[in-house]
C-alpha cells in the first residue's frame, strides 16, 4: 500500500468521523489521526487517557459534521440502529445524521440494509460495505479463527486433537479455520456446495462432502463449526449429532445455525458472534490498512476529476 503522498492525499485536509463500534474502532480512529486527518468520534469504547489527535464528541451529529468520510461499525444492531453498546444512547442512521456530512461524502460500514441504503441515497452519500470484502476478511481472519478455537476449547471436554470435526463452508474464514484445525491434529470434514471448494479441502488434508451428505455425516462428528450465513445446520442434522456435541456458529446475523434447537437437543450451542473484535489492536490496525487504501483510491479519483 502506498503512502498518502504517493497518491496525492492531503490527510491534513480530511475530516473523518468514527461513529459507533466496538474495541476495534478506537485503534482505527488513532491510526486515522496519526495519518494526519482530523478525526472526531462518538460511540466507540473510549479509553480513560483519551486518544491523541481524536476528539470525543457529545453527539453523533457533532462527530459527523463536515466529515468527508464516515466510519460506521462492521455490525449493526437492527434496521437503522448502529452497533454501539458503549454509546450513551442509540445511534440512528437517519436523514439528520447523514445530512451533517460533507456533500458527496462516503460512509463505510460492514453491511447495509434497505433502510440505511435509502437514507444514504436521499443524502447523496455513497456507502461502501466491507463485511464480505475478502482483503479485509483475510486481514482479520486470524483473530476470528483464534477466537473460534478458544470458544471450542472452552465448551468441550475433549481435545481438538484426534477429534472428528465438521466445518460447514470453505470460504475465506472456513478455509483458514480448516487449516488451523488440521494443524491441531483434528480429523476434519468439510461440507460445501462448491466442488472446487471440496477439492481445495482435499488438497490440504481434509475430507470434502457435498451439502446433502451433512445429515449422514452428523453421527460421526463431535464438533460442528458453521461458517455460512444460512441455516444449513438445522434440525435434521442436529437430531443425528451425538448428544452433547459442540455446535459453534461464527456466521454474522441474521441467518445462522439453529442454535435454539441445538440447545434443546442437549448440544453445546455457541454463537461466536463478532470474533473479529477479539484482538482489537491487531484487528483495528488491519481494518485501517484496508480502509486507508480505499480512502486513498477515492481521493485519487476525486483529484483526477479536478
Amino acid at each position: 500500500m502506498g503512502s498518502g503522498s504517493e497518491v496525492g492525499v492531503r490527510w491534513d485536509e480530511l475530516t473523518i468521523a468514527v461513529i459507533g463500534g466496538d474495541a476495534r474502532d478506537p485503534e482505527i480512529a488513532r491510526l486515522a489521526a496519526a495519518a494526519g486527518a482530523t478525526v472526531r468520534a462518538y460511540g466507540p469504547p473510549w479509553p480513560s487517557e483519551g486518544i491523541e489527535g481524536v476528539s470525543l464528541e457529545q453527539s453523533p451529529h457533532a462527530a459527523a459534521k463536515g466529515a468527508r468520510y464516515c466510519l460506521f461499525p462492521i455490525p449493526y444492531s437492527s434496521d437503522d440502529i448502529l452497533y454501539a453498546p458503549e454509546a450513551p444512547a442509540s445511534i440512528r442512521v437517519d436523514d439528520e445524521l447523514l445530512g451533517q456530512l460533507e456533500a458527496g461524502a462516503h460512509a463505510f460500514l460492514g453491511r447495509t440494509n434497505e433502510t440505511i441504503s435509502a437514507v444514504a441515497a436521499r443524502a447523496g452519500i455513497t456507502l461502501h460495505e466491507y463485511d464480505a470484502d475478502k482483503e479485509l476478511m483475510l486481514l482479520r481472519g486470524p483473530a476470528i479463527v483464534e477466537g473460534a478455537i478458544a470458544a471450542a476449547i472452552g465448551n468441550t471436554d475433549v481435545t481438538i486433537h484426534a477429534a472428528e470435526v465438521c466445518v460447514v463452508g470453505f470460504g475465506t474464514i472456513g478455509s483458514l479455520l480448516v487449516r488451523t484445525l488440521i494443524a491441531l491434529g483434528a480429523r476434519v470434514h468439510v461440507v460445501a456446495r462448491n466442488p472446487v471448494q471440496r477439492a481445495g479441502a482435499h488438497a490440504i488434508g481434509a475430507v470434502g462432502h457435498p451439502l446433502e451428505e451433512l445429515p449422514e455425516l452428523a453421527p460421526s462428528v463431535s464438533m460442528v463449526f458453521s461458517t455460512v450465513p444460512a441455516q444449513v445446520v438445522d434440525r435434521p442434522v442436529l437430531e443425528r449429532l451425538p448428544r452433547g456435541s459442540l455446535v459453534l456458529d461464527i456466521a454474522p446475523p441474521p441467518d445462522h445455525a439453529d442454535l435454539e434447537t441445538a440447545a434443546l437437543l442437549g448440544h453445546r450451542a455457541v454463537w461466536a458472534r463478532g470474533l473479529g473484535r477479539r484482538a482489537p489492536i491487531t484487528v483495528g490496525a488491519s481494518q485501517w490498512m484496508g480502509l486507508r487504501r480505499r480512502i486513498e483510491e477515492l481521493e485519487a479519483q476525486r483529484g483526477s476529476r479536478g
